[in-house]
């Protein structure tokens, strides 16, 4: 009896979220066309990843089993969101890979790209590029529309920090299905070398709706400037919570409170105190210490041995923190790919490696390669991913 009755709620999730799309905030549909001759240039850069399955104790989806497809309404999902974009593709592609190698039950685990607008690589075509290199992987590719927040953004001490598909973090509840409750969301430069299963099934107590590793050591007054801490009304914040800091790069997040509590406009309120008066000097991760800092579940170290990539300015090599490691996190200027590229490594740097589904061989021409001969149709690809 309780089995059918599951399969019925399943089912009728899966019905509503077809009848009754949610409003999404920074979405736009896109309608079907061809792909551009030029957008061939990034289809065969990437290898396909090995077919990673389940497990004998996964839990079975009633949906999948019943329709024979995956909705991001299953209940038995493991939610992950990730932004897609052209300058960081070949981390995110290793995240991906590190994340499924790793997990349990990977055919349970549902991606939520955020891809910009105006990338270089459209949205339709990192769909593509996604579905050839993970046939098999249960993903949806949303379109963040940048003038949602490129009036709110501030100039950062590193260009790269400017970029607003960095803050897409603060509308995951508007841009993700009313049905998603929870998600993990994770930067594109870092690898998993534990199962995503034990993240996720971290609990958030009492009021917290974030949770993430925190670094209470770390001298929290240098996230904010003088103007900040000199104004009284301002620096009042923290004057109830004891903050500590925290790397916005890995975060479990209940998405049914965020939803609640306006915390993207919590957060917007922040960044418009920001250009009126500079209270801060990095980009998106300030916002964030100024509503959650002292009220965050504490997760264990090993889920984000954040820091690798050095610092913001020079990115010179850093060694890890002592303990257990579960994710690695090259966070800060410099980056694994290119670093290896340049032949000039840091030693974790090899960490990252076997992960990497570039294929180094691939050298792709621009100027004698005829698009034409390649007949992809709109069909073919808006098939791969659905658009809100």
């Amino acid at each position: 009896m309780m089995v059918g009755f599951q399969q019925y709620v399943a089912i009728f999730l899966v019905v509503a979220a077809l009848l009754f799309p949610p409003f999404c905030l920074g979405i736009r549909s896109i309608p079907a066309r061809v792909i551009d001759g030029g957008d061939f240039l990034w289809f065969d850069r990437f290898a396909e990843a090995p077919e990673y399955r389940n497990g004998r104790d996964c839990p079975v989806s009633a949906i999948k089993e019943e329709f024979q497809m995956t909705s991001s309404c299953d209940p038995s999902l493991v939610h992950v969101a990730m932004t897609l974009d052209s300058e960081y593709l070949r981390g995110s592609v290793a995240a991906v890979h590190s994340v499924l190698k790793h997990a349990s039950c990977p055919e349970n685990i549902f991606f939520h790209f955020v891809s910009a607008e105006f990338d270089p690589a459209s949205p339709r075509v990192l769909t593509h590029l996604v579905r050839s290199t993970f046939p098999s992987l249960n993903f949806k590719v949303y379109i963040f529309r940048e003038d949602t927040v490129i009036n709110l953004i501030s100039s950062s001490i590193r260009e790269a920090l400017e970029n607003p598909l960095n803050y897409a973090r603060n509308y995951l509840g508007d841009i993700l299905d009313l049905c998603v409750e929870r998600v993990i969301y994770l930067d594109s430069d870092l690898v998993l070398v534990d199962d995503i299963h034990k993240l996720w099934n971290i609990a958030l107590t009492g009021s917290k709706l974030i949770g993430a590793p925190e670094y209470c050591h770390a001298n929290f007054t240098k996230y904010f400037t003088h103007n900040f801490w000199s104004d009284p009304l301002l620096s009042r914040v923290f004057g109830s919570r004891k903050p500590c800091y925290f790397n916005t790069g890995v975060m479990v997040m209940d998405l049914v409170r965020w939803r609640e509590g306006n915390y993207r406009r919590r957060i917007e309120k922040w960044m418009e105190i920001q250009r009126k008066k500079r209270i801060y000097e990095l980009g998106s991760l300030p916002p964030f210490l100024l509503v959650f800092a002292g009220n965050v579940e504490a997760i264990d170290h090993r889920w984000n041995q954040h820091g690798l990539g050095g610092d913001n300015v020079k990115g010179s090599c850093r060694s890890l923190h002592p303990g257990p490691v579960s994710l690695l996190h090259w966070s800060g200027k410099g980056k694994p790919w290119v670093r290896l590229d340049a032949k000039k490594p840091c030693s974790l740097d090899y960490l990252w490696e076997p992960y990497d589904l570039y294929k180094h061989n691939n050298r792709i021409k621009d100027q004698d390669h005829d698009h034409s001969s390649m007949g992809f149709s709109s069909s073919t690809v808006m098939g791969y991913s659905s658009y809100l």
